[in-house]
């Protein structure tokens, strides 16, 4: 993202913060927010926190928040990547249940449509985002 290496520090300073690990933890929760397209967010939330820590290893300073950006870029992009194969490999009945609910306007339309999915699939319709 930016430089933001830190200062030589004088005697008695403490060192200046690596911040590369909050912009990380920032983008690896976005990455949570959107699945299953966050994976791209995720993806860089990993990046940003190796870097962050990288960083702040060579110039002896911290980098708060970098080994839990890593590790949320990783939940992130494991719930993006099984959010996307579940749409791949059930992208006919996924297809079908859009369709159920884009023509259903009360509730009870929309549960025939959960349990037509959840009786074709399996799986319950939040992993479409439902």
């Amino acid at each position: 993202m930016t430089d933001n290496s830190p200062e030589p520090r004088a005697d008695g300073q403490p060192p200046r913060v690596e911040r590369g690990g909050l912009w990380g933890l920032f983008l690896g929760l976005a990455g949570l927010l959107f699945p299953p397209y966050g994976v791209v967010l995720s993806v860089f939330g990993v990046v940003q926190g190796f870097r962050a820590r990288r960083a702040a290893r060579s110039h002896g300073s911290q980098a708060p928040g970098a080994l839990m950006s890593v590790a949320l870029g990783v939940i992130g992009i494991v719930v993006s990547s099984a959010m996307l194969s579940v749409l791949f490999v059930y992208q006919d009945q996924a297809a079908e249940y859009r369709a159920c609910s884009a023509r259903s306007h009360t509730v009870s339309t929309q549960k025939d449509c959960d349990e037509a999915w959840e009786s074709n699939t399996g799986l319950p319709p939040v992993i479409l985002g439902g």
